[in-house]
């Protein structure tokens, strides 16, 4: 169950993070209070995670899935560049999460 909570906190870090975007600054009401309310989700699940997987692994799991979704949904909601090299990264980051999970019992 520990794993589906951080895979939880994941999703809402995306959330958030893509929030913080249509928010501008905090100056759009509707997505300000959404993202608000997906920090605090996001921290929560972090928290239940926390209760029974290490804190490095978790950490960089969820700042993985994090930095993971948001790449991508830069890509398809803001036309940001897709590059060989910004694929790579992506590759990177994703196995050093897949890593991560193997090697934490």
């Amino acid at each position: 169950m520990h794993w589906l909570y951080l895979l939880i906190a994941g999703i809402f870090e995306i959330s958030w993070a893509i929030g913080l975007k249509y928010s501008h600054g905090f100056t759009q009401i509707i997505p300000s209070v959404l993202t608000v309310i997906c920090m605090v989700a996001s921290f929560y699940f972090l928290a239940l995670a926390l209760k029974s997987l290490p804190l490095g692994t978790a950490y960089a799991i969820w700042t993985g899935i994090g930095t993971l979704g948001t790449v991508v949904l830069g890509i398809i909601l803001f036309k940001e560049p897709v590059t060989v090299m910004r694929l790579f990264c992506i590759v990177l980051i994703l196995s050093g999460i897949t890593g991560l999970k193997l090697l934490t019992h």
